[in-house]
């Protein structure tokens, strides 16, 4: 009779069946993508399905996602914002975080209060107030557009803050004695020892940003802003149509560099979300 700690062959079978069912659930639509991508428009509408094409035609639908439309542009735009979001988010979240984590002041709990209110409003029911704060402005249609609504961020600040709460006073402590002040302290000695944090909150904050459809296509016209998700709805406007080929062969362009990122930072990101663990 198997322990409450040794669970029995049978229930691990059973656990790990539901965990390959769940991942099945998940992987099947990317596989579906990269078979697509291989094979000649008659193939896709063939009746059946077959994992790999009988016929390849993968140099063809490659070929026509990068060249019949500026892909790389696409691609490039994505970097640029992801980039520039991320970078504005951890200049904000990090000091934010340190002062709710180890400071006292006046309306602290307020102040958080709101910063976890924040987390409840969905970005949707404020796009249209920025989208006419942007047009009063004149960014519309600009990369500043696509950046600016999200430098700063309630999950960064509460991600950050809960992997702050777990450093010792006394490290902070010994830094000030050493004569640092406060910001020093933020980037000298809190933002190292926050790294595995980072990484996960950088994990999160690019998929969402590289994956965003909404927000560019209320803020762009025009076809070199694109980022890649509005580009792919270009390419199968202008392009691809119903040729389904290509239009995958560039939807896989777009998603791999999204899987090698995460794949390079696995165990970090799994290391900063277990650390990060709420705290009083």
């Amino acid at each position: 009779m198997a322990s409450p700690l040794h669970p029995s062959l049978a229930w691990r079978l059973f656990r790990h069946v539901v965990l390959l069912a769940g991942s099945a659930v998940f992987v099947l639509p990317f596989v579906w993508m990269l078979s697509t991508s291989l094979k000649p428009a008659d193939e896709i509408f063939r009746d059946g399905f077959h994992l790999l094409p009988q016929q390849w035609a993968a140099v063809e639908n490659y070929t026509r996602a990068l060249t019949q439309v500026p892909l790389l542009r696409y691609l490039f735009n994505g970097v640029v914002v992801c980039a520039g979001i991320l970078v504005l988010q951890i200049l904000v979240s990090l000091p934010a975080a340190y002062c709710f984590a180890k400071l006292r002041f006046r309306g602290k709990r307020l102040a958080w209060g709101l910063v976890m209110l924040s987390l409840m409003i969905p970005f949707q029911a404020t796009a249209i107030p920025l989208y006419i704060l942007l047009y009063q402005v004149g960014l519309l249609d600009t990369t500043a557009a696509l950046i600016l609504p999200f430098i700063a961020s309630g999950f960064g600040i509460f991600l950050m803050r809960q992997f702050f709460l777990g450093v010792p006073d006394d490290l902070i402590h010994a830094a000030r004695l050493d004569g640092m002040g406060e910001f020093e302290l933020v980037w000298r000695v809190m933002m190292p020892a926050a790294m595995p944090a980072l990484i996960a909150f950088s994990i999160f904050s690019v998929v969402w940003h590289w994956n965003d459809y909404f927000w560019p296509l209320l803020v762009i016209n025009t076809t070199d802003l694109a980022t890649p998700p509005l580009g792919t709805m270009f390419f199968r406007n202008e392009e691809a149509g119903t040729d389904y080929g290509p239009l995958m062969a560039g939807t896989v362009i777009i998603t791999l560099p999204l899987l090698l990122f995460f794949l390079s930072a696995q165990k970090r990101f799994i290391e900063g979300v277990t650390l990060s663990g709420v705290k009083g």
